[in-house]
C-alpha cells in the first residue's frame, strides 16, 4: 500500500484548521451559550429556593401565630370561666348571707313577738293576780293591808349583814317608809317600836303612800332597802314563770 503523505499532511492541515475554527466559532459561543443558561438555571433554582424557604418560613410563622392566637384564645376563654365561677361564687355567697340575714332577722322578729306576747301575758296575770289580791284584801279589813307585815319586815332587817343595818338611820335621819296607803298612829308606832327594837335605836319615819305596793311596806335605808309587801311577790313570781318559760324580755 502507498501512502501519500502530502495529501495526508493537506488532509491533516485542513483538519486542524477545522478544528480551530469549529472551537473558535462554534464550540466556545455554544459553550458560552451553555454556561450562560447553566449559570441563569442556578439563579432560578436559587430564586426559586429562596422563595421556597421564604414560603415556609411565612408558613412556619403562621403557624406559630396561629398557635399563639389559639393559646391566648383558650387562656382567655379560661380566664373568662374563671371570672365567671368567681362571680358565680360570689352571687351565691350573697345570697346565701342575704338569706342566713333574712332568716336571723325573721327568727330575731319572732322572739320580739314571743318576748311580746309573754309580757303581755305576764302583763295580764300580774293585773289579774293584783285585782284578784285587791278583791280579797277589800273584804279584809284595811289593817291587814300593813299589820301583818311588820314583823316579817323587821325580821328581814334583823337578817341583814351588821354592816348593812348599821346604814338604817344611823346617824338620826328618818327611814323612808313605803305603805300602800297613810298609816294611823298606831301603825306608825308599831313599825317605830319594831324597827327600833332590831336596829338598837329610836327610829323616826317619814312615810310615804304607795298604792302599787297593794299590800305590804318598803324599808329604805342609807344602802339597802327591805321590800316585804305583795307587789314583790308577784314580782318575784313573774321573774320565775319568765325563767322557766324561757322567756328574756
Amino acid at each position: 500500500m502507498h501512502i501519500d503523505w502530502s495529501t495526508l499532511a493537506l488532509q491533516t492541515v485542513n483538519a486542524l484548521v477545522l478544528v480551530w475554527l469549529l472551537a473558535r466559532f462554534l464550540f466556545r459561543p455554544v459553550a458560552d451559550i451553555v454556561a450562560a443558561r447553566q449559570k441563569a438555571a442556578q439563579a432560578l433554582l436559587a430564586d426559586a429556593e429562596a422563595s421556597r424557604r421564604a414560603a415556609q418560613a411565612g408558613q412556619d410563622a403562621a403557624r406559630e401565630e396561629n398557635a399563639r392566637l389559639a393559646a391566648s384564645r383558650e387562656a382567655a376563654l379560661r380566664a373568662a370561666e374563671a371570672d365567671a365561677e368567681a362571680h358565680k361564687a360570689r352571687l351565691l355567697a350573697l345570697a346565701r348571707a342575704e338569706a342566713a340575714q333574712v332568716r336571723v332577722q325573721a327568727e330575731n322578729e319572732m322572739d320580739r313577738e314571743r318576748a311580746a306576747q309573754a309580757r303581755a301575758i305576764e302583763g295580764d296575770a300580774v293585773r289579774l293576780a293584783v285585782e284578784i289580791a285587791g278583791r280579797l284584801l277589800d273584804r279584809m279589813p284595811p289593817e291587814a293591808r300593813v299589820q301583818g307585815f311588820i314583823n316579817g319586815t323587821a325580821e328581814a332587817l334583823a337578817s341583814l349583814p351588821p354592816e348593812t343595818r348599821a346604814g338604817f338611820g344611823a346617824h338620826g335621819e328618818p327611814l323612808e317608809l313605803a305603805a300602800p296607803r297613810e298609816l294611823s298612829a298606831s301603825e306608825r308606832k308599831a313599825c317605830e317600836d319594831a324597827f327600833g327594837a332590831v336596829l338598837g335605836h329610836v327610829v323616826t319615819l317619814r312615810v310615804r303612800a304607795d298604792p302599787e305596793l297593794i299590800a305590804g311596806i318598803e324599808l329604805t335605808g342609807a344602802h339597802a332597802a327591805v321590800r316585804n309587801h305583795l307587789r314583790r311577790d308577784l314580782d318575784a313570781i313573774r321573774e320565775t314563770l319568765r325563767e322557766q318559760g324561757g322567756v328574756r324580755g
